[in-house]
């Protein structure tokens, strides 16, 4: 079995820039981190692997990645904790995908790697904060999905049983394989890359695969393949200082009435 771990390269959060032209981000010059959602992602990938091998399941770990040839640092991450091959797709055809775009592009690269029964994501990217990429992958492969998950109850060749985040409370959800699965930093600590598996990460070779290598429709790709489109950015305005109502409960929320009232009457 292969699991596919899809991780991102986000800029770090001090330096986000917007291009003026295109709104989108802009990345080429820009210092640049593994998404940190994705580490939990990892670490879970590899410990699918090794209870997989100790059922006597033959399992691999492959990171898959989008973006420019710079995101092949974070496929070598993910290979220094363990990883056992990484992927990129790297085409200017993918250049401003939207969610959408993107989700159309890891699957047909997921289907083009072949018996995957296991697709981890992070819950979401630091830079976008949709989380929607897993769900678009499960819509695009037309698979069961399990997001937000902080316990991973059990899994064997067939099955896996998890129990997911909710705002109130928890929901143990079981569900056949192949499956998409998001994950949040409840669900383990993230080991640390071993010096072997950094001196195999510099060595790995990295697959990359273009638009035409997966057999996409341009049409569904890129910036003009993104059915969002964002219209403006601006900064929002700084906030002006608040008003501190004082007094005896009474007397106070008499004065927040006071001056609530006028507004309310007004619309």
């Amino acid at each position: 079995m292969k699991i596919v771990v899809c991780i991102k390269q986000v800029p770090d959060t001090a330096n986000v820039r917007i291009n003026p032209e295109t709104k989108t981000l802009m990345r080429e010059g820009v210092v640049s981190i593994l998404n940190p959602f994705d580490n939990y992602a990892i670490e879970e990938a590899l410990r699918f692997r090794e209870r997989l091998t100790a059922a006597g399941i033959s399992a691999s770990v492959i990171a898959l990645t989008m973006g420019p040839p710079q995101a092949e640092a974070v496929l070598r991450e993910a290979i220094a904790m363990g990883a056992d091959d990484g992927v990129i797709l790297c085409d200017r055809a993918f250049a401003g995908s939207d969610t959408y775009a993107t989700s159309y592009a890891l699957s047909l690269a997921i289907t083009k790697i072949g018996d995957v029964g296991i697709i981890l994501f992070g819950k979401q990217a630091a830079d976008g904060d949709t989380a929607q990429v897993g769900p678009g992958v499960a819509a695009h492969l037309d698979l069961p999905q399990i997001t937000y998950i902080r316990k991973v109850e059990s899994v064997d060749a067939h099955t896996i049983v998890a129990q997911r985040m909710l705002e109130d409370g928890n929901e143990t959800i079981k569900s056949t394989l192949p499956c998409v699965l998001t994950v949040v930093k409840e669900l383990n600590v993230p080991r640390l890359p071993s010096l072997k598996g950094k001196m195999a990460a510099k060595k790995a070779a990295i697959t990359t695969w273009t638009a035409a290598d997966l057999g996409a429709d341009l049409a569904f790709c890129g910036l003009n393949g993104s059915p969002t489109k964002v219209m403006r950015v601006f900064s929002p305005p700084e906030r002006t200082d608040g008003e501190i109502i004082t007094g005896e409960a009474d007397e106070a929320v008499a004065k927040l009435v006071a001056k609530l009232l006028p507004t309310i009457v007004g619309n």
